[in-house]
Order: C-alpha cells, then structure tokens, then sequence
C-alpha cells in the first residue's frame, strides 16, 4: 500500500491549523498545501471542502477531516509511529487518557487565560499574567515531572506536543512584545521549571517551528487587538 495523497487546506497564522503541519512533519509525509485567507469571505470551492469554512482541512486519499483534534488524532491512528501508541498496545490506553488530559489541562486552564491578559495594562495586566504562570504551577507542572524532555518521557514528540505546540510558541513569544507580560517568562521559569524545561524543547523541534512566522503572527495580533479596542 503506497503513501496516502494528502491535501491540507490550511493557513499559517492559525494555531488550530498548525497542529496538523507538525503531525504531518513528524510523520515524514508529503502532502500539497492550499493556502486559505482567514481575512476574507471563504469561496464557494473551499466551502464544498468544509461547509463551516474553518482551518485545517484534510484531504486524505478521497476522505475530508476537519477540526484539528480530529486530524491530529486520525493521522497518529492511520499511521501507528512514535506519536502515539495504539489503543491495544500495552500502555497504550492510559498513554491515551493522560494526553487527553494533559492538552485539555493546557487548553481550557492555561492558553483561555491569555485572553483575559490582552487590553489590560499596568497593575492589572501583572495580575493576569501571574494568573498563567498560577495555572501553570498548577495544571501543567505535576503532568510534566517525567518529560525527557517530551511528554511521559518520551525522546521524541507525542501527540500532546502536537496539539499544543503551537500555542507554546505564542505562549514564549508574546511577553517579548508586550502582547503578555514578560512577568510570565520568568514566573514560568523560576516556579514551574519542569514546564520550562518541557517548553523549550518543543519549540525548537523542526516540525513545530518550520511554518512559524514569529514577526507576521505578533503583527497580526496586534492588529487584531487593536481593531477590537477601536470597536469598544
């Protein structure tokens, strides 16, 4: 059975849509790439792609997926590799359950702070900078205590670096911009050295960080911050 033909609707700057590039690199697979502006109505082509107009969108053989998770999660199971063990694979089930976890830990109580952060300035942007750094300490710190340097212990990437990789990159960038207080760079450091230590390798893993335009999506927030201040 030769190599799957892969199409990936995709677009750069969104976070959601990098995490299918980074299981795609990390799984060696060539693939076309069709770029879809975020910025402008979707055309009637991508919308008989994907009816809800979202990034990523992958075509895979004949088959569509949509929503990142999903195709994270479809291609770490149609293609068996470091990513992820199978779910009958000794250890494989809790392996599972503890990525679960682990990146709805980082999503729903971490990366949802830093929209509270954004607008606020002095004294009160401080205060929701620690917030991060508090729930870091908090959800994130305990699960990482094993990372070598990856999650669980593994040498190489998991499907919990996927998924949350590219929000590590905003999460290390933005203080240095002004965009999160550069309070969170040291907070992490000095209280939760093993997500640290964790962070820092994942974004210097190739697949994380070869579609990674730190100046274009630091621009592009700022714009977008920007707009919606104008807007209150």
């Amino acid at each position: 059975m030769g190599a799957p033909k892969i199409t990936l609707y995709t677009n750069h700057r969104c976070p959601w849509a990098h995490r299918a590039h980074i299981a795609l690199k990390e799984l060696g697979f060539e693939f076309e790439e069709v770029i879809i502006d975020l910025a402008t109505p979707r055309t009637a082509e991508y919308l008989a792609v994907n009816p809800r107009g979202l990034v990523p969108s992958l075509r895979y053989n004949d088959e569509i997926i949509t929503e990142s998770a999903i195709v994270a999660q479809f291609l770490a199971d149609a293609n068996p590799s470091h990513l992820l063990k199978r779910s009958d694979e000794e250890g494989g089930a809790l392996q599972r359950a503890r990525i679960n976890f682990f990146v709805d830990a980082f999503l729903s109580k971490v990366n949802s702070l830093q929209f509270k952060v954004y607008g606020t300035q002095g004294e009160e942007k401080e205060v929701a900078g620690q917030a991060i750094v508090d729930a870091v300490v908090k959800e994130l710190e305990p699960l990482l205590k094993d990372a070598a340097p990856f999650f669980g212990g593994a040498s190489k990437l998991t499907l919990a670096e996927v998924l949350t990789g590219s929000f590590v990159l905003r999460l290390l960038a933005f203080p240095k911009y002004d965009l999160l207080p550069a309070s969170v760079l040291t907070g992490l450091e000095s209280k939760a050295p093993a997500f640290w230590k964790w962070a820092n390798a994942v974004v210097k893993e190739e697949s994380v960080n070869y579609i990674w335009d730190e100046e274009k999506v630091v621009e592009g927030t700022q714009a977008r911050l920007a707009k919606l201040a104008a807007a209150k």
